[in-house]
């Protein structure tokens, strides 16, 4: 008899945790129904880029040309050429092996040169005016010019 009772135990035990469980997910449904509506699932970017739960002010919207937003990088052809020319002194000129150095005066730093980037012979002391351009081994400077 004792094997009976402890069954019966154990169905009571069963049958209430169904009953709790199935009471659980009703309330589960009751709150999800009321919590998920539109407006309460929905949020706003203020002009600062907070989230918030009131709309942007209308009043306050800028109109963006479809034409004005670029994306990726822009072709070659587009971009302006940036060319600065530079000014400095020839600090290192060895005319045998066909290269030199140029301080420049802006930044005081030590750029390489060419002879091939020479439009006129220079000596070491010359005031220069010469334009920078980055090859793999560092900077290197171009169209080299006496400065009169």
């Amino acid at each position: 008899m004792a094997e009976s009772w402890n069954k019966k135990e154990r169905e009571k035990k069963k049958q209430q945790v169904k009953r709790e469980k199935e009471e659980r997910r009703q309330e589960r449904k009751e709150k999800s129904k009321e919590s998920k509506s539109f407006d309460s699932m929905i949020a706003y970017i203020d002009e600062e880029g907070n989230i918030s739960n009131t709309p942007p002010d209308p009043r306050k919207r800028e109109n963006i040309k479809l034409e004005d937003i670029q994306v990726g990088v822009p072709k070659l052809e587009d971009r302006a050429k940036e060319t600065h020319i530079h000014k400095g002194t020839v600090t290192f000129f060895n005319d045998s092996k066909g290269y030199g150095f140029i301080k420049d005066r802006a930044t005081q730093q030590s750029i390489f040169f060419h002879t091939n980037s020479l439009e006129e012979p220079v000596k070491e002391q010359n005031k220069v005016s010469f334009e920078i351009e980055k090859t793999p081994k560092g900077l290197s400077a171009v169209s080299v010019r006496l400065l009169r």
